[in-house]
């Protein structure tokens, strides 16, 4: 969990403490609320503490516990202030996955330089259609989620076109398993590489790649991108991250910039890429 989201929870827990204590009528034990709302009395201790995170219906049942409902409005602004760093899968993707290429065509859109680093997948600035179907297919299926796919694929073959807009400059970062991992058939991932060979050399793309014999200054973690400096998408397993205070995205660009020192860049990269080419058996 990021730093500036506990603290944010922290900070929240702490109001929440504040408005038990003085509550309408006297203040109240964190047993006589949670009987008065009828919880367990250790999620009270864990909403104060920072240690679970509030639902808009636990702040509204809150507020009204204590007796100081003009409180509410506040405490869901806290919630949206901090809860905007991290945007569960489960939430976002409620609506399929359209929605959430949609947000992302519009913040690369704002960017002018994009750092990304990926060690699974081809980066989906560089995947061809074919390949970001069979990626969406895959989350849908984890998820649950409901199948947009074509919308999706759409969505992100149009942000791609970001790569040939003059001024911008993305600066890619792949661990060679990424070449080599069948997310999808042979024969789409066959194509991929291909397109990814010929993306070497463009002017807008600076693409890296990291071989598997290649001594690593970090662990080659999750993917995270990094766009003007300013802004950090990070991807889990439950949530995408999205980090803008200074200290955490200097901190992401300092690992991209460790990892930058163990890869190939063109000719080399293409011959890396040509060798994941040549061991597939497309079908």
């Amino acid at each position: 969990m990021s730093t500036d989201y506990q603290q944010a929870r922290e900070a929240l827990g702490r109001r929440l403490r504040e408005l038990r204590l003085s509550a309408v009528g006297g203040r109240l034990t964190g047993t006589q609320l949670a009987q008065r709302l009828g919880w367990p009395h250790s999620k009270v201790y864990k909403l104060e503490g920072g240690r679970q995170t509030a639902t808009p219906e636990d702040l509204r049942a809150w507020a009204d516990g204590v007796g100081q409902a003009e409180a509410v409005e506040e405490l869901l602004a806290r919630l949206r202030g901090f809860e905007s760093h991290i945007r569960s899968w489960r939430r976002q993707l409620a609506a399929g996955h359209r929605p959430v290429q949609d947000t992302w065509n519009v913040a690369v859109d704002q960017a002018r330089t994009i750092h990304a680093w990926e060690e699974a997948v081809i980066p989906g600035m560089l995947q061809t259609a074919d390949y970001a179907r069979h990626i969406f297919l895959r989350y849908a299926d984890l998820y649950g989620t409901a199948r947009d796919t074509e919308e999706a694929v759409r969505s992100r073959m149009e942000r791609q076109t970001w790569l040939y807009q003059g001024g911008r400059r993305f600066h890619a970062l792949l661990w060679e398993p990424a070449l080599h991992a069948l997310v999808c058939p042979p024969s789409v991932l066959a194509a991929q590489l291909d397109r990814l060979a010929g993306h070497v050399g463009m002017d807008t793309i600076e693409l890296g790649v990291i071989p598997l014999t290649a001594s690593l200054k970090v662990p080659t973690a999750n993917g995270f991108w990094v766009l003007d400096n300013s802004l950090v998408i990070a991807e889990d397993w439950h949530a995408e991250l999205w980090l803008d205070d200074t200290e955490t995205v200097a901190s992401y660009r300092r690992v991209w910039d460790r990892l930058a020192e163990s890869a190939v860049y063109g000719a080399d990269a293409q011959n890396v890429i040509n060798r994941a080419r040549r061991g597939l058996h497309p079908r």
